[in-house]
């Protein structure tokens, strides 16, 4: 017997209809047709516009009945379309009065934004047809992919090894070797290096569909197109970036992205997603009408008083992401992605616009927040703040967390490279990195602390001690982008240089950042590239250069080999020793009754660490008996940081028991003694004193 609800009751020229669910919003596929859903507070009508893919007229424009409304969503099932060859978009009806932040106009064709699929950029850099009225055009999903027995890996957060990757510029350059460079597809051949490097976790640049083509314009230097290339301004949420994948031809990018995270999984390693939720790609007052300003615009946006757009973002408008509807999408979105992509976590781009009110102040509870951290289908997903805005709100240390968010560590950055290049007084401040920040994170764990010295935004690693400015001219913006702030230091010498001596110092200097990364409590990132030593020349904002200032060279993996080996001794030395990775703060105490505290602090002297206004020198010592549960005792690990220029020498902390000093790395030595494999460290002959190198690092283990 046929059920009911599943017969059309009006009809519209030939296309059979009925009222259709209020929920979920977006189009979902019921029992002989698509039922549709979109709410607008303000529109007065509404009309369904449907396209046969690819053509550039409407085969039928469908109008929402009155009684097809419930509330302010409007919603209607139509039976018996073609799932695979239908695109639809909505016209609003609507007053236009900027002044009081409405600006309905039924001439533009909107884009559904719960679209789980987006056409328009299918293929990467491949110039639109401006005449088309309907730029991005949303599209159907089948909801028929094989995880077989995937889930969300759940590894520890104290336990990850992060990695910043953009899709695009991983694979991208010819030296990739790949079949389908660029794409979410070609990852997939290199995930053995990923592994091979001791990475477990991959964090991807915004993969929601954006808009390559939004500000694109001429090269100042070269016969090529500058892009949106890093895509942090947001089309559609819960739509992958078509151009990013081999199948986008055939609409297959969905299966193509699920696939790839499958893979992941299947090799012990998490996909955490960059998400941007604090503003779209319709930009200010003169950007483009593409879905949110045509279908809600005072919902969606925060607005001025006058009907202006804040710009919290730095990028033209704001999401009022406090306002319950776009608080409901946020949600909607994260849920879809962790539930139907098996997504294990996500970063939040300049996330305390999250916590504004649709005013803009900051909030003491933030609603949204809150809610993302205490939902059911999130609670095993990782939730990382950018904790700061374009708007001048720094929320490091102070991001409303609800036992839940980590966030990105600004000050770990800041303090790590001030103290890299030699800065006096930072021994106290690297104290505190190195546990985790305790100063910042009390009472939340060291998995609240995203330790890293690079990302996306800013220097590599190989340009950190390479320059001492910015050199972004290739941007087209006169040098005016990007920050001034980088505590970078080049060395000696601006730019590359055949000096062999700058060239030791500047590779000794990256091995010091990542074994001070790597011996930190809490959670290590690292950028994509770093590992090799890439170079973007000098430029901090290369987010619109699809070139080799971004892509990926994979010769460096043949050319810098022992640099690369060396962090991959780092990864493996802190993956083999869990002293490293405490979930809650050292405690500064003996509480096992060894004799000596969890963490020590030292010198040049054993137990008289210099923590004075002059002091370029730490060293610490953990003791490995202070690890919980059924971890077994851990060696103890001495780290001493010299980064003075000159040598010194350092007392050593005598071990208990008859145990002795073994050398796991010194930065100062060349490959492979700069870093010894696990079990095969040489013995101490003094074991008293070690000679700490000029701009050094050693480590120790004591067993």
């Amino acid at each position: 017997m046929e059920r009911i609800d599943i017969h059309p009751t009006h009809t519209f020229q030939t296309y059979k209809l009925r009222m259709g669910r209020a929920f979920p919003f977006g189009a979902t596929a019921v029992p002989g047709g698509v039922n549709f859903a979109v709410f607008s507070r303000f529109a007065t009508a509404c009309t369904l516009v449907l396209f046969r893919k690819g053509e550039r007229e409407p085969m039928i424009e469908i109008p929402f009945r009155d009684e097809f409304r419930i509330g302010n969503v409007f919603t209607m099932i139509v039976f018996d379309l073609d799932f695979e060859n239908t695109e639809y978009g909505f016209r609003m009806e609507g007053p236009f009065l900027p002044e009081q932040g409405q600006r309905f106009d039924p001439n533009c064709i909107l884009l559904d934004p719960y679209a789980k699929a987006i056409a328009g950029r299918d293929i990467w850099g491949e110039t639109p047809d401006w005449s088309d009225p309907y730029q991005h055009r949303a599209r159907f999903v089948y909801d028929d992919f094989d995880w077989e027995d995937d889930r969300p890996l759940e590894l520890p957060l104290e336990d990850l090894v992060i990695y910043e990757m953009h899709v695009r510029s991983f694979t991208r350059d010819p030296s990739s070797g790949v079949k389908h460079p660029g794409t979410y597809a070609a990852i997939r051949d290199k995930i053995p290096y990923l592994k091979s490097l001791g990475v477990n976790c991959v964090e991807l640049l915004p993969i929601f569909e954006f808009d390559e083509f939004e500000n694109s314009r001429p090269h100042p230097e070269r016969d090529e197109m500058l892009y949106q290339y890093w895509g942090y301004s947001t089309v559609g949420f819960f739509a992958p970036k078509a151009g990013y994948a081999a199948t986008s031809r055939f609409g297959m990018q969905v299966d193509e992205v699920k696939t790839l995270i499958k893979e992941f999984h299947k090799n012990g390693i998490e996909v955490f997603l960059d998400v941007v939720f604090n503003h779209t790609a319709e930009g200010n007052e003169y950007g483009p009408t593409i879905s949110f300003r045509g279908i809600d615009n005072k919902t969606y946006y925060m607005l001025t008083p006058e009907g202006y757009y804040f710009n919290f973002s730095g990028c033209g408008n704001t999401l009022n992401c406090n306002n319950p509807v776009v608080r409901g999408m946020v949600l909607d979105c994260l849920r879809y992605w962790a539930a139907e992509y098996h997504i294990d976590g996500f970063r939040f781009d300049l996330a305390a616009v999250l916590g504004r009110d649709p005013f803009g102040a900051p909030m003491v509870n933030p609603p949204l927040l809150e809610t993302l951290a205490f939902d059911p289908i999130l609670a095993k997903c990782k939730l990382i703040a950018e904790a700061w805005d374009a708007g001048g709100l720094y929320q490091v240390g102070t991001f409303p967390a609800y036992g839940r968010w980590a966030e990105w560590n600004g000050k770990y950055r800041d303090d790590l490279r001030k103290f890299l290049k030699g800065e006096a007084g930072l021994a106290g401040a690297m104290a505190q990195r190195i546990q985790g920040s305790p100063d910042l994170y009390s009472g939340r764990g060291t998995g609240a602390s995203i330790n890293f010295i690079t990302a996306h935004d800013g220097f590599t690693l190989a340009d950190l001690v390479s320059y001492n400015e910015k050199h972004n001219y290739a941007n087209g913006e006169n040098n005016n982008d990007g920050a001034n702030d980088n505590e970078s230091w080049n060395c000696g010498w601006e730019g590359p240089t055949e000096d062999p001596a700058i060239n030791a110092l500047r590779r000794r200097q990256m091995k010091n950042a990542m074994a001070m990364l790597m011996v930190s409590q809490g959670v290590p990132m690292l950028l994509m590239g770093d590992e090799v030593g890439r170079t973007q020349q000098g430029n901090n904002n290369t987010y619109c250069q699809d070139n080799e200032l971004n892509w990926f060279d994979w010769k460096l993996v043949d050319t810098n080999a022992d640099f690369l080996r060396f962090v991959q001794q780092c990864t493996a030395f802190r993956k083999a020793h869990p002293v490293l990775r405490k979930a809650d703060h050292l405690r500064n105490q003996d509480y096992a009754g060894t004799g000596y505290a969890d963490i020590s602090w030292h010198g040049t002297r054993a137990w008289n660490a210099d923590w004075s206004s002059q002091s370029r020198v730490l060293a610490f010592m953990l003791d490995g008996a202070h690890v919980h549960g059924d971890i077994p005792r851990d060696d103890y690990i001495y780290v001493a940081m010299n980064m003075h220029w000159d040598m010194h020498g350092f007392e050593l902390p005598q071990l208990p028991g008859g145990r002795q000093w073994y050398i796991s790395a010194n930065t100062s030595m060349p490959s492979p003694e700069d870093f010894w494999e696990p079990g095969n460290e040489p013995r101490l002959e003094n074991q008293r004193e070690f000679l700490v190198g000029p701009r050094s690092v050693v480590i120790l283990v004591g067993r």
